[in-house]
């Protein structure tokens, strides 16, 4: 399958709305700024409710045992039902149990939410890969991508800056409340918008999806599943711990951490939106589809290890710009982390593709808080915390570029042996 054909199989099966692409994003959004609310609320609720550093680690980790594996579920969904129902049922799961999160007693009740917040927050990865893939071509993944990991950073942004305020003046609770109940309100129209879309009709391909174990087969699921984990170790590493490092290692006030928070994800945002129009249009002078993507996310992965590596042993300032440059370098690889299980995975497989993919790169929330928890413990200091971060991202540039044999769509048996294909 060429190009060229791969391209205008996508434009006959009709472009996704641009306003779906926009709620994706803001579906995104409003699940890193959910998730993340716990990481802002952590200098309080820690006192509070009077937990170690450990403590605090063990429930930033516990979302992801539920939304890691979860991920597997979604992604197998998302190519045979439909992706309308699936997020809409997700969304309102999650959305309820953050605005529960407020009224929580102690930390078995948070734990307990917690686990749940994960399987509703599981859903919306492996659904939007499954419409991108179906409904744009390549040279629109950027953009598309860019917006969505731009809703991914501004998420944080968002969270950390207005719940930060919100905390100071009326408590940690009420943070969980305000943004759970927000969150419910996308349900309107998300339901408006898809009433009569080809939403609903994803993942229905003649050919219908291969399975987990042929998938697996490929050595570039290996590839993107080691990047994507090494990725996320980073990110979730600043994630979780940013709003802590900087108050109690950095001695910043809550006002002045939610301000410096705020700035540095929404270079992120920034960062995410300027890379993926720039890949779409190096795509459409006729740029190289495993150059670019191989490009952008070996460069963007090897930026943040180095960004990371460089603020271990750094005076404040310097550690503070180094920050900034590892969130323009997560912009610079993130939104192709998704593009490639998009193309990987292609029409008939990208939202099981990315399940998979997503399931293992989100085991790394389950490891880099505890590890960063138990390291402070121990040494006292985050040090160590920012150099075993920076080397994991060495690995991982070294799988996106050398695991993967290419980045282009990859070819299934049946297709090999003449079967007709949807994809």
């Amino acid at each position: 399958m060429t190009a060229s054909t791969y391209i205008a199989d996508k434009e006959r099966a009709g472009s996704i709305p641009p306003g779906i692409v926009f709620l994706l994003a803001l579906a995104v959004f409003l699940n890193y700024i959910d998730r993340g609310n716990l990481a802002t609320a952590a200098p309080l609720l820690k006192d509070e409710l009077q937990l170690s550093n450990s403590g605090v680690g063990l429930l930033l980790s516990v979302f992801f045992w539920t939304y890691a594996p979860a991920q597997f579920a979604a992604g197998w969904l998302a190519e045979r039902r439909d992706v309308r129902h699936l997020l809409t049922c997700g969304l309102a799961l999650w959305g309820s149990v953050t605005a529960l999160s407020g009224f929580a007693s102690g930390f078995a009740t948070l734990f307990a939410l917690r686990l749940v917040l994960g399987i509703g927050e599981s859903v919306v990865f492996p659904c939007s890969a499954a419409l991108l893939a179906q409904r744009t071509s390549e040279h629109e993944r950027g953009r598309a991508n860019g917006l969505i990991v731009a809703g991914l950073a501004l998420g944080p942004t968002f969270g950390t800056f207005v719940g930060g305020l919100i905390m100071a003046r009326f408590g940690w609770r009420s943070v969980f409340l305000t943004f759970g109940l927000a969150t419910l309100l996308w349900l309107w129209p998300w339901l408006l918008a898809t009433r009569n879309s080809a939403v609903r009709m994803v993942g229905r391909t003649a050919a219908g999806p291969p399975s987990v174990v042929t998938i697996l087969r490929q050595r570039a699921a290996w590839g993107s599943c080691i990047g994507h984990w090494c990725v996320n170790y980073c990110l979730y590493f600043v994630l979780t711990w940013l709003p802590l490092y900087l108050v109690n290692a950095r001695g910043f006030s809550l006002e002045h951490m939610a301000e410096i928070g705020a700035c540095i994800y929404c270079v992120h945002a920034g960062s995410s939106l300027l890379v993926g129009w720039a890949s779409d249009r190096w795509l459409a002078r006729g740029g190289s589809l495993n150059r670019v993507r191989k490009n952008l996310v070996v460069g963007g992965t090897l930026g943040v290890a180095a960004s990371l590596l460089m603020c271990a042993g750094a005076s404040s300032t310097v550690a503070i710009a180094f920050l900034f440059v590892a969130a323009g370098s997560f912009g610079v690889a993130m939104p192709q982390v998704c593009a490639i299980a998009q193309t990987l995975g292609g029409s008939r497989a990208a939202g099981q593709w990315m399940g998979i993919q997503s399931m293992v790169g989100n085991l790394a929330g389950i490891v880099a808080p505890l590890i960063t928890g138990f390291s402070i413990d121990q040494t006292g200091s985050y040090l160590w915390a920012f150099a075993l971060a920076g080397a994991v991202g060495i690995i991982g540039a070294f799988a996106w570029g050398i695991v993967i044999p290419r980045i282009e769509p990859v070819r299934w048996p049946d297709e090999i042996e003449g079967v007709p294909s949807a994809s």
